[in-house]
């Protein structure tokens, strides 16, 4: 019996536990002065698409890596802003420092781990997580009796 529910076959993108997606770990991480970005992921009958709100972040703000099956996003910013009068003291300084970290195990009998692709567009990190052929859902068919 087929079920619509995603719960099930997204848990595969999660080596079957669901509820890693949004356990709170030790390498799940934010600094005190930004939050922990939401991630959404939805399942396509041909890979898996995370997305993750960053607005006013750079391409190269960005250092994602695949690691014995655990896939990292980490993010890091550093801003500083110096007014300084004609004698060279400082009247105003500002700076702020931003970082998180969020890390997903990945089934690698479901995800074709080579192919993962990232595009960060309009404030959005957006990566397309392929499945394998042999993990993608087959239509159903018709099996006729002889």
């Amino acid at each position: 019996m087929r079920t619509n529910s995603l719960i099930p076959a997204m848990s595969r993108f999660l080596d079957d536990d669901w509820n890693n997606l949004f356990e709170w770990r030790n390498r799940n991480y934010s600094s005190n002065t930004t939050t922990l970005p939401s991630v959404n992921v939805r399942e396509t009958g041909d890979e898996f698409v995370v997305e993750m709100a960053a607005p006013g972040m750079k391409r190269e703000d960005f250092d994602i890596q695949l690691d014995n099956n655990t896939l990292t996003i980490r993010s890091e910013q550093r801003r500083e802003n110096n007014e300084q009068d004609e004698n060279g003291k400082y009247s105003r300084r500002e700076f702020s420092y931003q970082s998180f970290q969020r890390s997903f195990n990945l089934d690698h009998q479901v995800v074709d781990d080579d192919n993962i692709h990232a595009t960060y567009e309009d404030g959005i990190l957006r990566l397309s997580i392929p499945k394998r052929e042999e993990a993608k859902e087959k239509p159903a068919r018709q099996i006729e009796v002889a």
